[in-house]
């Protein structure tokens, strides 16, 4: 779970205008999704294939990150095409998670991935962070609204769904598949880990709201809400999942997992013995059935965000940023992490999708 949410001001472009060619084959858009239980409408980021020759953009370029290339409100192509869900990490955006949202397009995927209020950039609060069941809700009315909308629904193959969740993203697709939380295992983890970040996030007594600093509520999870911490939150038209780096990852009740029946796959970033253990899933794994476990050496739980531009780890410095979201050293290369990334994730849902 990251900090970003401090760098709101600086992490707010949406469409970076570039050129006109035909260079890439996809298109993204920003959509309004009805939401009853948040009180007001969800933004929603889109990807999806589009062949036509358009204008690009950039989909979150900003001043740290380098965003992906698409073409905003291109034509979709004919047909029916999968749906992914994308959730997040903590403190972050749906763009965040662009390039890879940008290549499952490119393979023939519609990539939808919702803002989730509370726990996005410069809208983030420690009371807010562990109410999964709000974000797999998100979620959830994207489902509906996209099989249903007349502008989706002859686009989207309600048959095949699938999502990919990174961090408390993570977190929140386990949840959608099937996966209930233990909220006395959770507490347990922080009581013995108080220096991992979620832990600290929640005993730091501060929050983020429309961009500005507050005081929040210091979190005391043996207190929180156990019921809905601990309910169901399996939507059954999700039939494929991609989990990287969960939050959570200590604190999932065993009879949930093993009772998951969607094809799963689990990847860690960070070679052996270098996973923290807020997220190492390897355990986690063993216990859904036929669950594919895999580790990305050399990377870390930061290398999941999108390429960092020269320079960006000096304007974090000022700052005061203490995340190292921006530090390569004694790692690979982040593009090439990527890479590796694309691949096990496209074949996984190329494998459980098409």
């Amino acid at each position: 779970m990251t900090r970003l949410l401090l760098l709101a001001t600086l992490l707010s472009t949406t469409f970076l205008p570039w050129t006109a060619s035909a260079d890439t084959s996809i298109g993204a858009t920003t959509i309004s999704v009805p939401s009853l239980q948040r009180g007001r409408p969800l933004a929603v980021d889109v990807w999806y294939p589009a062949k036509a020759p358009a204008p690009e953009g950039l989909i979150g370029d900003n001043r740290i990150f380098t965003g992906a290339a698409a073409k905003p409100d291109a034509v979709i192509d004919p047909g029916r095409h999968p749906l992914i869900l994308l959730s997040h990490g903590s403190g972050s955006r749906a763009q965040g998670m662009a390039w890879i949202a940008a290549r499952l397009a490119e393979q023939g995927f519609i990539v939808a991935g919702p803002d989730h209020p509370g726990t996005t950039s410069g809208d983030s609060t420690p009371i807010a962070t562990p109410r999964i069941w709000e974000r797999t809700q998100d979620l959830s009315n994207i489902i509906t609204w996209m099989t249903g909308d007349a502008r989706w629904k002859a686009s989207v193959d309600a048959a095949k769904i699938g999502v990919i969740g990174f961090s408390l993203g993570g977190s929140t697709a386990l949840e959608l598949i099937g996966a209930r939380a233990d909220l006395n295992a959770y507490a347990d983890y922080c009581d013995r880990y108080t220096m991992m970040m979620d832990c600290q996030w929640f005993a730091g007594g501060f929050g983020f709201v429309d961009g500005k600093r507050v005081a929040s509520p210091v979190v005391k999870l043996r207190a929180f809400d156990k019921a809905h911490f601990e309910q169901s939150n399996l939507d059954p038209r999700v039939t494929s999942a991609v989990i990287v780096d969960p939050g959570l990852a200590t604190a999932f009740k065993a009879d949930s997992l093993k009772a998951i029946k969607v094809p799963t796959t689990i990847i860690n970033l960070g070679s052996p013995g270098a996973v923290p253990v807020a997220v190492k899933s390897d355990a986690l794994s063993a216990e859904i059935p036929g669950a594919q476990y895999h580790q990305i050496p050399g990377a870390n739980h930061f290398s999941f965000l999108p390429i960092c531009k020269p320079g960006a780890e000096e304007m974090l410095s000022e700052t005061g940023d203490a995340d190292p979201i921006c530090d390569g050293k004694g790692l690979r290369d982040r593009a090439e992490v990527h890479k590796d990334a694309e691949k096990l994730i496209v074949e996984a849902f190329e494998k459980t999708l098409k």
